[in-house]
């Protein structure tokens, strides 16, 4: 248990922002939210978009060897052949499509939204510290993100980081 005040902690570096990336974080500190743990999630890189106000996260299957070969969603759960990687990445509007449909059946599972997640993670008072350094990089301004969203660089994090119980890196 953290020394500060009984609770226990939970910091999160979120690194990715493509739409199954964006779960775990948010899933985790919700989870950890529920128990009544501190949580703080640092969304640098890739994973800072996820703060904007407008979420746009997709799927991409390139760079994700891990994906399934079948479509494991919508209507294509069915067929049996596999889709190989080369196409999943080069077919214009596969992205969108698979997208699409892995929210669909998210949806149809009763899987919440990376936003009502978000929502969740703000009502439970997650820290969401956006990376400052991964802002001046990639020209965001703290007008782009949520209102909810806190500002600080790697220092910030680790202030919070040091009297963690569990640290995540995804």
């Amino acid at each position: 248990m953290s020394e500060k005040n009984g609770r226990r902690r939970l910091a999160i570096i979120a690194s990715k922002g493509t739409l199954d990336w964006a779960y775990p974080p948010f899933i985790l500190a919700t989870a950890a939210g529920a128990m009544n743990w501190e949580v703080a999630i640092f969304f640098t890189f890739y994973g800072l978009p996820l703060l904007k106000k407008k979420l746009d996260a997709s799927v991409s299957p390139l760079g994700n060897p891990a994906m399934p070969m079948k479509m494991p969603f919508g209507p294509l759960e069915k067929i049996d052949l596999p889709i190989p990687n080369l196409i999943m990445s080069n077919v214009p509007g596969f992205q969108q499509m698979a997208t699409a449909l892995m929210k669909k059946t998210f949806k149809k599972k009763g899987v919440a939204s990376i936003e009502e997640l978000r929502d969740m993670a703000v009502e439970m008072d997650v820290r969401l510290i956006g990376c400052q350094m991964t802002m001046d990089v990639f020209g965001f301004k703290k007008e782009d993100f949520i209102d909810e969203a806190e500002i600080g660089g790697a220092a910030t994090f680790l202030e919070f980081a040091a009297d963690a119980n569990v640290t995540l890196f995804i």
